[in-house]
């Protein structure tokens, strides 16, 4: 991915939703061509030049410090996850080498850690939204991801591109975005994995709305939230979920649905419990 081009479309997009007003600096009198701030707004709110300034936008300043990126996060109203994605934009010279990252493992203690956790759905998702573990009551309620390919074990592939899902997944549009936003995050933290771009280039192709939210420039962290989906054996299905960053791999993040104590939801579970679920486990 071009980082001067990813750089541009993204400060471009966050000073373009903040009016002056709410930026407070008032209307100047003077015509605007664009909406939201202009770029010499944005220098004077973030303490540099526009001269400056217009180079970071057009990715030609270098690496500025954290200060810089910090006053810049201020000036556009950044939240946690815009602005760490800002500084991997802005801390990554363009001539960088593709990395070669090998593929992720999950170790034998997160995987009994899912078997543990025998009794909500859980799964362990990595790089590119790659889904590298999940136990049977995640495979029964989202998909049974161990059931495809290796290569197909991706989250957003699923989201995006099964014609299932759009059934399955309560609030399917709000869900896919926010996938979409996930991967532009990981966008900024791997911007030479070769796998990544092939994910990117494949959704582009192939998912209708892919293209729009992809360009809305939006970043997401997974974190919390809630889950709501359509069983076509036991029905609605709502969740709490949670992520956390497992110890070891800062690009893993497990995954874990928790259904009310004695809701409809859990009630629904025991029956998934009861039925036998595929344990196949495709080689390639």
């Amino acid at each position: 991915m071009d980082r001067s081009s990813e750089i541009a479309g993204f400060l471009r997009s966050r000073r373009a939703r903040i009016t002056p007003e709410r930026a407070g600096l008032g209307q100047d009198g003077r015509a605007r061509r664009v909406p939201g701030l202009r770029r010499e707004e944005v220098a004077r709110l973030a303490g540099v030049s526009t001269e400056y300034y217009t180079r970071l936008e057009q990715g030609r300043a270098g690496n500025p410090s954290p200060e810089v990126v910090a006053a810049l996060a201020r000036a556009l109203r950044l939240d946690p996850a815009e602005h760490e994605h800002l500084a991997d934009l802005l801390s990554r010279p363009a001539s960088a080498p593709r990395a070669a990252a090998g593929p992720q493992r999950v170790r034998a203690g997160l995987h009994l850690m899912l078997q543990t956790l025998d009794h909500v759905p859980a799964f362990i998702i990595g790089r590119r939204t790659d889904v590298l573990a999940a136990n049977r009551l995640a495979r029964a309620v989202v998909t049974d991801f161990d059931a495809l390919p290796v290569p197909q074990r991706n989250l957003a592939r699923y989201y995006l591109l099964n014609p299932d899902a759009r059934e399955r997944v309560g609030n399917w549009a709000q869900i896919a975005a926010e996938t979409v936003a996930m991967l532009r995050l990981e966008a900024g933290r791997h911007p030479h994995d070769r796998r990544l771009g092939d994910l990117v280039g494949e959704l582009t192709l192939r998912s209708p709305e892919f293209t729009t939210w992809w360009n809305d420039h939006r970043v997401m962290r997974r974190t919390y939230g809630t889950k709501h989906y359509r069983h076509p054996v036991v029905g609605d299905l709502r969740f709490a979920y949670e992520s956390f960053k497992p110890s070891g791999d800062p690009d893993q993040t497990l995954c874990v649905y928790n259904p009310e104590p004695g809701s409809a939801t859990a009630e629904a579970l025991k029956q998934l419990s009861a039925k036998p679920v595929p344990d196949s486990r495709p080689q390639g």
